[in-house]
């Protein structure tokens, strides 16, 4: 019976053994704690959308960064009002993690590193001339990823905006005044598609920028631009490339048009590439060092690489991520210079 009851303890302890990774809580297989760390994202899209793939966010950043040999007991996701607010937010160290545009990382790059540059899937339509993308629309994609995209400026179903469509159609320069005469809805001033880009595309063709402008609005979001585009009251919208992809359904269902985006809309604008957006951490953070920041870089770029972390970034559009450069956002900073902003 002593020798049976031996033999029962020694293959319990051996389980034991065995099982004790498995068995350990994340703080104990994890060499170092983060108590937390918050992460902001910008509202270039609809603010539930970002929420919605919030607890997916956590999960799978604190899986990964257990990998990495970091325990992160709490993970916040954050949606800023606006570009400058995440900025900010990085720049106090109020936000250890900032996914934003490249522009909002020049204007703040002093107080945070960039890390990482977004890809995206490559375009069906790759031309500097705005009649070749209403001529092969719908825009589709390729199996391409790349590191930047295009800002189109759009026109509507408005008298206008329709009149400015039939004459790139037909192969006729656009003039300044008549461009002045155009309601124009832009992002604010950090946006790169929103706002920057085609204020160079202006000071390149007219000499001018979005601030020589009569009539502009400035708009929250590109959903609040496309709503201003359907209901005519603008009659331009500055977007990046690939934005009616995602805003054809909610054309007629949301939006209230009978005809679909791409009939009813029209390229009469293309800028030069814009460097994709980053992936940035706080400088003034209080828990980041070289090591959490080497740790963060290496969980986005496993997350990116699988189905799920892709899925979760599809409010982006976001294919993964590659080790970002500094060097690759200088068009950003001279488009800054060209429209005065700093």
């Amino acid at each position: 019976m002593r020798k049976y009851a031996s033999v029962v303890v020694a293959i319990f302890l051996c389980i034991t053994m065995l099982m004790g990774c498995s068995c350990s809580s994340p703080s104990q297989r994890a060499e170092k704690s983060v108590q937390k760390l918050t992460i902001g994202f910008v509202k270039s899209v609809d603010e539930e959308e970002i929420l919605n793939a919030s607890e997916t966010i956590k999960n799978l950043f604190k899986k990964e960064m257990i990998k990495q040999g970091y325990y992160v007991r709490d993970v916040v996701v954050e949606v800023g009002s606006s570009y400058e607010m995440v900025g900010r937010k990085l720049a106090i160290g109020d936000i250890d993690i900032g996914f934003v545009p490249g522009a909002t990382y020049v204007l703040y790059e002093e107080y945070c590193d960039v890390i990482l540059t977004a890809l995206r899937r490559g375009l069906s339509i790759e031309s500097d001339e705005p009649r070749v993308w209403n001529d092969n629309t719908p825009t589709g994609t390729t199996d391409k990823t790349v590191t930047y995209y295009r800002a189109l400026i759009l026109a509507g179903p408005s008298v206008r905006g329709q009149a400015m469509a039939a004459k790139v159609n037909n192969g006729e320069a656009l003039s300044w005044e008549e461009l002045n005469l155009l309601r124009w809805g832009v992002m604010n001033s950090t946006s790169p598609a929103g706002y920057l880009y085609p204020s160079l595309w202006l000071k390149e063709k007219y000499n001018k920028k979005i601030t020589a402008l009569k009539y502009v609005t400035e708009v929250d979001t590109y959903s609040t631009a496309f709503e201003g585009l359907a209901s005519e009251a603008l009659d331009v919208i500055c977007i990046y490339a690939d934005a009616r992809r995602d805003f054809e359904g909610r054309w007629r269902s949301e939006f209230g048009r009978s005809y679909n985006i791409w009939d009813e809309t029209a390229v009469i604008g293309v800028t030069s590439g814009i460097y994709n957006d980053t992936v940035c951490v706080s400088k003034t953070s209080p828990v980041m060092d070289e090591a959490l920041k080497e740790a963060i870089k290496r969980a986005f770029i496993n997350i990116g690489e699988t189905e799920e972390g892709k899925k979760m970034m599809s409010f982006y559009r976001h294919e993964g991520y590659v080790e970002a450069d500094p060097e690759d956002y200088e068009p950003i900073r001279a488009a800054r210079e060209v429209n005065n902003i700093k």
